[in-house]
């Protein structure tokens, strides 16, 4: 038989080294490390898709987290950790695009003057209470998911990582639920 030469085991990173660390052993020192190598990197690469400073240190700082927490989920076998943490950056700059641009309903969304006279104060109540009652009439899945995604201020994706329903199902549950609002709330304007 012949012999099948095996290429030598090529080495683990340094930041496969750390990130290995701070999975199995919660090694701060190790995080420290990766913090101080990826943070600068992650940062520039948020910015330079278009975000301000400021956000971009908001999203490194959250990705960081991220890592942190779900360090257990890191599987060397199937992805480098450069790749694992960049695609947690550019998830997480998503969600935040999304989060900023996502639509309000026109019944949420309209302005209320700064005028405060009785008449002004009696009409918002009384539309608060209709939204109120045009929010209790609407399927218990339905208004859930409605509150949470423009009250609680969730994402689509972080509704249905806590929902633990898939995406398509949370849309439509929204879709459908503003909808209804809609319909109930048209005569109010």
């Amino acid at each position: 038989m012949e012999k099948v030469s095996v290429p030598p085991v090529a080495e683990i990173s340094s930041q496969t080294t750390w990130m290995l660390a701070v999975r199995d052993q919660r090694d701060r020192q190790a995080f420290a490390r990766l913090y101080d190598h990826f943070a600068p990197r992650l940062k520039g690469f948020v910015m330079r898709s278009g975000l301000p400073a400021a956000q971009a240190e908001e999203v490194v700082q959250d990705v960081m987290l991220t890592i942190w927490h779900k360090a257990a989920l890191f599987d060397p076998q199937r992805a480098q950790v450069s790749a694992w943490i960049y695609q947690i950056t550019r998830n997480r700059h998503i969600d935040m695009i999304r989060k900023e641009r996502r639509p309000v309903p026109d019944e949420f969304g309209a302005e209320i003057s700064t005028e405060s006279d009785a008449g002004q104060i009696l009409a918002v109540e009384q539309e608060g209470r209709q939204l109120a009652k045009a929010l209790a009439g609407l399927k218990p899945t339905q208004r859930e998911a409605i509150e949470k995604a423009y009250l609680g201020e969730l994402t689509h994706s972080e509704l249905s990582a806590q929902i633990g329903l898939p995406l398509g199902t949370i849309k439509s549950r929204i879709r459908l639920g503003l909808e209804r609002l809609r319909h109930e709330l048209k005569g109010m304007r």
